[in-house]
């Protein structure tokens, strides 16, 4: 198979963290993740019944430092790159995507805790360098404002990697002493003051375990608040301006790291394919496997060529976002623009190209036993993510190509 390369970036070459040991680089943590391949697809179905990932395969991500990708150096982090972030979660996604899922929300929202005041930053890692992270940022809350910072009551749907987070950062509506909204924002919440209410059952990334979190009159102090109007055009709450990865652009971010589970399963549903294809006859034909046909080798092609075109896109954007962060630029909103499009494209092309390989298959593709059924269901499940949707990001772009500014929405 064809497929772009990764190559491990100035940014990302080793250096010395906050103890003294080796950062590893985007090589490194890619090998890492694909040598737990075996143990995550072993443990892939489990999960699925389960709803969520194996603890073995949680420990053994942790263990390997891929949970660290997006935290702070100065807490032991390894604060890497989008670039990174995005081929870390490719390669686990190469293994399972609901795991893929799970290590890809949480390191985004490790991210977002480093957008925080320090204060904010102690409270999570400086108690626990190994901290797990979840998010949503839908506020679906009510808040009341109090000495300090905010008392919180809501539910928050779908919290991926809700059964293993040990913090979430939360949409909230910020209000004032009179209870008027006057802005949104996400407040950083210590899951030990929240309910799990276990609502996840769904026809794909069922491991994912993306309950619903609930608060029930929760203290939110002031230093664990970023308000969002701000922080998407780049002011956040952080005192690390030095930090490059905490300078990249919010939104950018947050879209397209989703899209790096989807590259592994590309990858892994046309490597499973063409695996097959070597012993696999076609039914009611007189080719006595499918590599011999023609029509095969179009279809297996076309995948490819939409495997390889969603990659292009998916670094292109990457590449984009670390650049500017290295630089201290903010990207333009036309810029920002274009990184959701390039999200929903790589989403499309690989939906696209994984149809087609279930096609070539054939319908051998739907057994159970067939780890084509669960990426497949896994894939069309990711790609519907509201800040993924092709549709919704064709449109944003549209409209900034176009200079019009009725925008459908603030997350850009």
């Amino acid at each position: 198979m064809t497929v772009v390369q990764s190559s491990a970036s100035h940014a990302d070459a080793a250096q010395g963290d906050s103890t003294g040991d080796a950062v590893p680089d985007r090589d490194e943590l890619v090998a890492r993740a694909r040598a737990l391949r075996p143990l995550l697809s072993a443990n892939a179905e489990a999960g699925e019944r389960d709803r969520r990932v194996v603890e073995e395969s949680i420990t053994a991500l942790t263990e390997a430092g891929l949970f660290k990708i997006a935290t702070p150096k100065r807490y032991g982090g390894y604060e890497t790159s989008m670039r990174t972030m995005l081929e870390v979660s490719a390669a686990v996604g190469e293994a399972d995507g609901g795991t893929a899922w799970v290590l890809t929300l949480c390191n985004v929202c490790a991210w977002m805790v480093g957008l925080f005041p320090q204060r904010a930053q102690d409270d999570v890692f400086g108690a626990d360098p190994d901290a797990k992270v979840s998010g949503v940022l839908a506020p679906t809350a009510e808040s009341r404002k109090v000495p300090g910072g905010w008392r919180v009551t809501g539910k928050w749907y779908y919290n991926s990697g809700s059964w293993h987070a040990n913090w979430a950062v939360l949409g909230i509506p910020i209000t004032d002493e009179q209870g008027a909204t006057v802005d949104q924002g996400v407040g950083l919440f210590d899951c030990s003051e929240l309910e799990l209410e276990d609502t996840w059952f769904v026809a794909g990334m069922r491991s994912s375990g993306s309950n619903c979190l609930v608060a029930a009159d929760v203290f939110v102090p002031e230093h664990r608040v970023v308000r969002m109007p701000p922080a998407i055009t780049g002011t956040y709450g952080t005192e690390h301006r030095d930090e490059v990865f905490y300078r990249s652009a919010l939104v950018p971010i947050l879209a397209l790291v989703l899209v790096g589970p989807q590259l592994g399963m590309g990858r892994a549903a046309l490597d499973y394919v063409i695996r097959k294809a070597a012993t696999k006859p076609i039914s009611y034909t007189f080719y006595t496997t499918q590599r011999e046909s023609v029509g095969f080798q179009l279809q297996i092609a076309e995948a490819a060529r939409l495997i390889d075109t969603a990659h292009l896109h998916a670094y292109r954007a990457a590449d984009e976002i670390d650049r500017a962060a290295a630089g201290d630029e903010y990207p333009d909103f036309l810029a920002r623009a274009r990184a959701r499009s390039d999200t929903g494209y790589v989403a499309e092309c690989i939906t696209r190209a994984i149809d087609i390989l279930l096609s070539a298959h054939g319908a051998g593709s739907f057994a159970e036993v067939n780890p084509l059924q669960r990426i497949w269901r896994d894939s069309a499940t990711a790609a519907r993510h509201a800040i993924v949707s092709s549709a919704v990001s064709y449109e944003i772009y549209g409209k900034a190509l176009l200079g019009l500014t009725d925008s459908i929405t603030p997350l850009v």
